[in-house]
């Protein structure tokens, strides 16, 4: 039977107590320190009311009081959901309602931007992590909320485990197609036995150092966590800010493993790399988008003895596929095999399996598969939808198999922006452009960028004024959501089945430019 989440720290700190868990240019922390705090905070929480299942929102900088939130709520028993710092009051808010969320953890900071929609959630409990008067500033503006310093919350630790392996440990929100981001149900199960499967074909140990500079929000980012505690290595958390200022830090902290998505390994390709940084890292490991060939090639140059897994995934199944590095000379296209406890069938519109060299959309199955939407009936949306009498996931991406084994991806069948390694939904930007009263109709689409994936483009029907409407975006929608153009036309084209249609709008645009 597959551990708790939490379990992994304990089994690491049982077996190297001071061998060190997390680190940063501040100091380090131990197992032994970690499992303590882990379990003292989680005592707290139950201390404090909270019951098992429910769901408990962490907005905080990326650091170690972050990361010892995120696994005290799993102990607790209760439902860790990770809010992106980058997210503004707009999505947060919509988050903490659509989960039911009984207590945000945050920073005097993001509470006071966050205020208007506090107020809109009275049953909301508010955990200040902050020792001085901002606590009571935040109490006056947040009539009805009640507002807890983080020094409040120490008590005995938990002692027993309130949760099973089936049980919720995270709901990780993500864009969906229609619009509004969607709660993804991860296990504990689901989560451990995901960090196993990485730890298996990475090879991750006691010895490693892993840089983490993807958001916790991101369960690509969560699993550098997980991954790490469950060897005993050791993690330290950074923001992602130059790609000077990563290079530096993998030669300082002697970082043997760093994970990133296409935009970051961009940038990481085109800077100079000390020798200290080169012979240090041993892996590198890309996902959240297709890795250009080229990029690949400069990143294969300036670190010849670093091996490079190129991998696939989606938050509903966890991580899908992984190429071995000894394959990405040969096949720098093929996002490789399925990773250890994945199942994956490319499957023909009429649910039959494709054969090899036919294109099919993938479909996931197995351990990693995630428990469903939250807030979702089972059985009524396509992605998650049996196959064959077996809960699957349906990933709305286009692939294909050859006859070795690799894997190709084609496309997506919706359409779903893939930008800086988010997966955005258009309907999403399009929902924040129809709030200013000017905009009659909005189209969201997108052109390929070598950069980023995909750069946002935004069509509206509306008035040449884009001043206000900008700042709007701006003001409502997270940095990777901005468009990088909006045009204005006068009326969009449509298909013959009177839809917008997007290929003309785009066309229009080449002409224009």
């Amino acid at each position: 039977m597959a551990k708790l989440l939490h379990h992994l720290i304990r089994d690491s700190a049982a077996e190297r107590p001071d061998g060190i868990a997390l680190f940063d240019s501040h100091g380090t922390h131990s197992y032994r320190w970690l499992q303590e705090r882990v379990r003292r905070v989680a005592g707290g929480l139950r201390a404090a009311g909270l019951e098992p299942g429910e769901r408990i929102a962490i907005q905080l900088p990326k650091g170690v009081d972050n990361i010892v939130f995120l696994f005290a709520a799993a102990s607790a028993g209760c439902v860790f959901v990770p809010l992106n710092p980058l997210l503004k009051p707009l999505q947060v808010g919509h988050v903490l309602r659509d989960s039911g969320a009984a207590m945000l953890v945050t920073n005097p900071q993001r509470a006071q931007l966050l205020k208007d929609e506090l107020t809109a959630c009275p049953a909301l409990r508010l955990l200040v992590l902050s020792d001085n008067s901002e606590a009571a500033a935040i109490a006056a503006a947040s009539p009805g909320l009640e507002v807890r310093l983080a020094e409040e919350l120490a008590t005995d630790a938990l002692q027993d485990d309130s949760a099973g392996p089936n049980d919720l440990a995270g709901i990780f929100y993500t864009s969906g197609s229609t619009g509004l981001p969607k709660g993804v149900m991860l296990s504990h199960a689901n989560l451990v036995i995901g960090a196993e499967s990485v730890n298996a074909y990475l090879g991750n140990g006691p010895d490693d150092r892993l840089l983490a500079l993807l958001p916790f929000s991101f369960d690509y980012g969560f699993s550098q966590l997980s991954s790490a505690f469950a060897v005993g290595a050791a993690v330290m958390p950074m923001e992602y800010l130059l790609p000077q200022t990563v290079v530096r830090a993998i030669g300082q902290y002697e970082i043997t493993g760093l994970a990133g998505v296409p935009s970051m390994w961009n940038r990481l390709s085109r800077v100079e790399w000390p020798q200290a940084a080169r012979a240090q890292l041993r892996y590198l490991c890309n996902s959240g988008g297709t890795l250009a060939a080229n990029t690949t090639r400069r990143l294969r140059e300036l670190l010849p003895g670093t091996d490079i897994y190129l991998m696939y995934g989606l938050t509903e199944a966890f991580r899908s596929t992984y190429l071995d590095p000894a394959l990405v000379d040969a096949h720098p296209d093929s996002i490789g095999r399925p990773i250890p406890n994945a199942e994956l069938h490319v499957v023909r519109p009429d649910g039959s399996e494709c054969a090899p060299g036919e294109p099919g959309e993938l479909v996931h199955l197995g351990p990693l598969v995630a428990q469903g939407y939250w807030n979702t009936a089972p059985g009524s949306n396509r992605t998650f939808a049996p196959w064959q009498g077996r809960a699957a996931v349906w990933s709305g991406d286009r692939v294909v198999q050859d006859r070795e084994g690799l894997f190709y991806f084609l496309g997506r069948n919706d359409g779903m922006i893939k930008t800086s390694g988010y997966r955005v939904s258009p309907g999403e930007i399009e929902a924040v452009a129809l709030l200013h009263p000017e905009v009659r109709s909005a189209l969201a689409t997108s052109v390929p960028d070598p950069e980023i994936g995909e750069a946002i483009i935004l069509f509206v029907e509306a008035g040449s004024e884009l001043d206000a409407l900008t700042r709007l975006l701006h003001r409502s929608l997270p940095s990777y959501m901005h468009p990088r153009r909006i045009e204005c036309v006068a009326a969009f084209p449509l298909t013959p089945n009177g839809k917008p249609d997007r290929a003309a709008l785009l066309a229009g645009l080449g002409n224009a430019a």
